[in-house]
């Protein structure tokens, strides 16, 4: 493994370089989607998404050269935590982890042109969007609460259908896309909601940049008495922030587990010591990902416990 590490660069340059070679993308969701709001952060608003209705399809759209130039993929929220399966699916596939981007869930309530408050019988969305809007739905009673698979899926059948007697909660660009008014924004309860999405290609083709100052890997110790404190100890002794560690457990096992880690690096030659140093105390190590941080610029964000 061969970086060179300087983190006086911007990420924009990072993505300029993606930007020239990265015409489609696959994410999870449908057009208007968050996914696709994150694909745009990072590619540019020109870049093509190809719809996934699952993270297995976004995995399997990612991996084939023929049919993508990689995918995004959410990781991890502010409020909700980690989404466990997809750190699986991503161990068990070939893609490589070339970039992250963190962005903030605005929820806004959406309708039809001339809609009113006073039409509105049911609302429509994800399960997930409708609780962390509950606080502003609970205001009014009367409204039948409707899940549906997606967001940006029910802005969607929303303008298809020109109701005017429904309404949808999703984001934005779901609104912008589907010609929806935004009748109340920001209607989710927690409004410091972010969900971190990493940006994925198959590691054949994966772009490698000299400005990456984060890494992403996953390990497996022997779970012999102090063997997770014995790899923290070579992490911390060589100067790197561990800024994450998930643990997860190991499929086809007895509840033995292996462990995410993300690691803020600003020297190559240290990293590249910790991985030499920890192969000995590990049954398997496997680098995800060396990249460039998203960073979560966030003013009086509140960290969950």
């Amino acid at each position: 493994m061969t970086l060179v590490i300087n983190d006086k660069h911007s990420n924009s340059s990072s993505n300029k370089i993606l930007n020239r070679v990265t015409s489609s993308v696959a994410i999870q969701g449908y057009e208007g989607s968050f996914h696709q709001v994150a694909a745009q952060h990072f590619f540019g608003k020109e870049v093509t998404v190809i719809p996934c209705a699952t993270f297995r399809e976004v995995i399997k759209k990612a991996s084939n050269k023929k049919e993508s130039d990689g995918g995004v993929m959410a990781i991890e929220n502010s409020i909700a935590g980690s989404i466990l399966p997809n750190y699986n699916l991503l161990l068990k596939s070939q893609l490589t982890i070339v970039g992250e981007v963190y962005l903030q869930i605005g929820q806004h309530l959406l309708v039809n042109p001339g809609v009113t408050l006073e039409d509105i019988k049911e609302v429509h969305s994800h399960p997930m969007a409708l609780l962390q809007c509950i606080d502003y739905l609970e205001k009014f009673p009367h409204w039948k609460l409707v899940e549906t698979e997606d967001t940006a899926l029910s802005a969607k059948h929303l303008h298809q259908r020109r109701s005017r007697h429904s309404a949808a909660i999703a984001g934005k660009l779901a609104a912008e896309l589907y010609q929806l008014n935004m009748l109340a924004a920001n209607i989710q309860t927690e409004k410091n909601n972010y969900t971190r999405f990493l940006v994925l290609q198959n590691g054949s083709v994966a772009t490698t940049f000299e400005n990456a100052d984060k890494a992403s890997l996953y390990f497996e110790t022997d779970h012999s008495k102090g063997s997770l404190a014995k790899v923290l100890a070579v992490i911390a002794e060589n100067g790197i922030n561990l800024s994450k560690l998930q643990s997860m457990p190991i499929p086809g096992s007895d509840f033995l587990y292996g462990f995410f880690a993300d690691m803020e690096i600003n020297d190559h030659q240290h990293f590249e010591e910790v991985i030499k140093n920890i192969k000995p105390l590990t049954a398997n190590v496997k680098v995800l990902g060396v990249y460039k941080n998203g960073k979560l610029k966030v003013k009086n964000l509140r960290r969950w416990k």
